[in-house]
């Protein structure tokens, strides 16, 4: 019987982002946006399902690894509150909730994301989500350069 643990952790990722809120929020709302920033960035993951509202269900994975994503709460263009599991290898791996705030600036938007997580049997980290998050989040910034507000670049 492999050894049982959890370890639960918070963290908090925040960047400034030179896009627009409305054009930040759209690259977590429209699958095509978002496949360009959330490791799918040739559309080939065929797995990959967004019904981006509130209730609404996300699930991404590639046959080894799954993410299962379900939206709590949305405020177009300033809040995105959603709650998601991972597995590896058919074994879960964590579970969380991440909230993600966003406010306007003179040159963008100060993004802002805490993550409320547990790492279950050694399987994953908070470090190794931090490190993670802060690539996606890196990712998604990137996505948005030269972007119009809006654009679903």
């Amino acid at each position: 019987m492999p050894d049982r643990s959890t370890q639960f952790a918070t963290f908090t990722v925040e960047r400034d982002i030179a896009a627009p809120p409305t054009t930040v929020f759209r690259a977590f709302a429209d699958l095509d946006a978002k496949r360009r920033w959330f490791g799918d960035p040739d559309g080939s993951d065929a797995a990959h399902t967004l019904d981006f509202r509130v209730g609404g269900r996300e699930h991404s994975g590639d046959g080894s690894y799954t993410y299962d994503a379900e939206y709590q709460d949305i405020v177009p263009d300033e809040r995105i509150i959603y709650s998601y599991g991972m597995t590896i290898g058919g074994n879960r791996i964590s579970a969380s909730v991440a909230t993600i705030v966003l406010r306007p600036t003179d040159a963008g938007t100060h993004f802002r994301l805490t993550e409320q997580g547990v790492f279950l049997d050694g399987l994953d980290t908070n470090e190794a989500r931090e490190r993670g998050t802060i690539e996606l989040i890196d990712a998604l910034a990137a996505s948005l350069v030269g972007a119009p507000a809006g654009a679903d670049r």
